[in-house]
């Protein structure tokens, strides 16, 4: 593969920095804008043990127009992937104007700088969320899509907004990467997901437990028609992810047009699956108690990845097992490694 400068913006956080690897193993040159409203710049320190070369590191936000056109003016930046945004759904339920104003106002200000400097290949994190409360399991790509919280509708809004842009103007090259539950950490333990506050995910919770942080698991529910009881979801890799991210980006260097795929693994894996995972990862056990269901919180959720190994000849590999592992490894380290928080 030729070799090309990428933006990554928000790639300092957790899912953009496991990006920003696999597009350094890919031959990829990078160049990195983030806020670090969610991340710290010593996380450029780690990137360049684990690129083999110091990334190209910009402070500054997608919604600053001036400061992007100096970029695109700057830069050989021939693509984009977008990771930057806020992705908090109860902080989203809270402060509305503030996620349109990051994710949606965000993605605007990008694709029109984009379009200014004529670059037109962009590779957008999107989300499962667009899905709404799943009619049925297993999820495919043309399933109904709807929004229950602004951080979804966000997304939702982001993907019609796409979708416009390629239809007015076709030489754009767009991929939208519907993600399921992203987990894990680089087998490193040097860069991986470590949120503010109380966790929203699932895993992040059960590691602070693990490692003595927080006293307790709470699970949320477990009368659901599921084998355990428990609500059941489609945990992905990170680092499977991203590797998605670097096959996304070769479909549309080699192909074009616009590509719409869920980034998941095709299984369901219940709260007390991974509870006991985890156990296994860290040798000892993580203490919870079930609480009362969640409103909103749906029985089970999983993608059919079909199409994305179809047409990108990527699949999800790494195993429950591994993932449970690589994360416990980045939270033992935590006293000593850089906090990279979610992004997305």
């Amino acid at each position: 593969m030729t070799s090309s400068m990428i933006l990554v913006t928000g790639g300092t956080g957790y899912i953009g920095s496991h990006a920003c690897v696999a597009l350094a193993q890919a031959g990829h040159e990078l160049l990195i804008l983030d806020n670090l409203c969610n991340s710290r710049a010593d996380v450029v320190d780690r990137l360049e043990i684990l690129c083999g070369t110091r990334p190209e590191f910009i402070v500054g936000d997608v919604r600053d127009a001036a400061a992007l056109d100096k970029l695109f003016a700057c830069y050989p930046i021939s693509a984009v992937m977008h990771f930057a945004g806020l992705k908090a759904v109860g902080d989203s339920i809270e402060m509305p104007l503030e996620y349109y104003d990051a994710n949606v106002n965000g993605t605007l200000q990008l694709l029109a700088a984009m379009r200014r400097a004529q670059v037109k290949t962009f590779v957008f994190s999107s989300s499962a969320t667009v899905y709404g409360h799943p009619a049925s399991v297993p999820v495919r790509e043309d399933s109904p899509r709807s929004a229950t919280n602004p951080y979804g509708r966000s997304k939702l809004i982001i993907e019609e907004i796409l979708d416009d842009i390629h239809r007015a103007e076709p030489d754009w090259r767009i991929a939208r990467l519907r993600y399921f539950n992203p987990v894990g950490a680089d087998e490193s333990g040097l860069i991986g997901e470590d949120p503010q506050g109380i966790p929203n995910n699932l895993m992040p919770f059960v590691a602070q437990v693990a490692v003595g942080t927080r006293e307790l698991l709470n699970v949320w529910g477990n009368d659901y028609s599921t084998p355990d009881g428990t609500g059941v979801r489609d945990y992905i890799h990170v680092v499977d992810l991203a590797e998605g991210h670097v096959a996304a980006l070769d479909y549309l260097t080699r192909k074009g047009g616009l590509l719409t795929v869920n980034l998941g693994t095709g299984k369901g894996y219940s709260v007390l699956d991974m509870v006991k995972t985890f156990e296994q990862a860290c040798g000892h056990v993580i203490p919870y108690k079930i609480a009362s269901r969640r409103a909103g919180d749906v029985a089970q959720c999983w993608a059919d990845p079909s199409l994305a190994n179809e047409l990108l000849g990527w699949k999800a590999n790494r195993t429950l097992k591994q993932m449970c592992s690589d994360a416990w490894r980045w939270h033992q380290g935590g006293q000593t490694h850089c906090r990279i928080q979610s992004d997305q």
